[in-house]
């Protein structure tokens, strides 16, 4: 899994899994961009890995602002040398039934995970292609890219999307040497999934303990959730792949709970 010399870029990288998926890429050997909309944040998680800032850097970008995403790859690409991987990571989560879903929540959800993941891959490709030396491309799927779950309308249509996507890259990019393939986590307990807890007890009449046991883990082989460093070591050996044997897949990580 050498990554000796590689250029990556990590939406959503200042917490959570992008910031252990940027860690790992660092600690085999990768120059990494943290992306996130908090700058601060970015540069803080930057400063963590490489105080010298020579491998490390932060990019401030709202995956949704096409000038923005645009303008934080062409920096990264000028101040580290290229793009040779993208983990497009950025997301957020707003539950509600259907019936009751604000059509602004559900635009603002596709927007960050299905806008984002198509500007920040355009982006990056025309570096990729450019450059003669082939890519990775790699989306953060979830589970629900592959079942649904109640509340979540658009963040399981995002998340099924995005397989969509890579499948597209995966054929468009092959005569240039670029991969591209989704992660799909089951349940990891970051901040995106511990707001959920007490939000779906609420809709659901149940304790956040049941939303635990028998909600997020309930189809899980071994009642635990998936941790970041699950997701990362996978993101790890999709980077590091490489051939294009390896492409416009979707891997779940999931502790069992879908299983293809």
């Amino acid at each position: 899994m050498d990554m000796k010399d590689k250029i990556a870029v990590v939406t959503g990288a200042a917490s959570g899994i992008g910031k252990q998926i940027a860690t790992v890429f660092f600690q085999h050997g990768a120059k990494v961009a943290i992306a996130d909309l908090n700058l601060e944040a970015a540069r803080t998680a930057a400063r963590e890995l490489d105080p010298s800032g020579a491998r490390a850097i932060a990019v401030a970008m709202d995956v949704t602002n096409e000038e923005q995403v645009d303008a934080g790859i062409k920096s990264v690409a000028d101040q580290l040398g290229g793009i040779d991987v993208l983990v497009s990571n950025a997301g957020i989560q707003i539950v509600a039934p259907v019936q009751d879903f604000d059509f602004g929540q559900w635009k603002k959800m596709l927007a960050i995970h299905l806008d984002g993941a198509f500007l920040t891959t355009r982006a990056c490709l025309k570096y990729m292609y450019a450059q003669g030396r082939g890519g990775s491309v790699i989306y953060m799927g979830s589970v629900h890219s592959k079942e649904a779950s109640v509340l979540k309308a658009p963040y399981v249509t995002a998340k099924h999307g995005l397989i969509g996507l890579a499948k597209t890259v995966a054929k468009e990019g092959a005569k240039y040497g670029v991969r591209a393939n989704t992660i799909c986590p089951g349940f990891v307990r970051t901040p995106l999934v511990e707001k959920q807890i007490p939000e779906q007890a609420k809709e659901l009449g149940i304790s956040e303990d049941d939303v635990v046991k028998k909600v997020m883990l309930k189809e899980t082989v071994d009642g635990e959730f998936t941790t970041v460093d699950d997701v990362a070591q996978t993101a790890l050996f999709l980077a590091a792949f490489p051939s294009n044997a390896l492409t416009g897949q979707s891997i779940v990580v999931s502790h069992g709970w879908y299983m293809q």
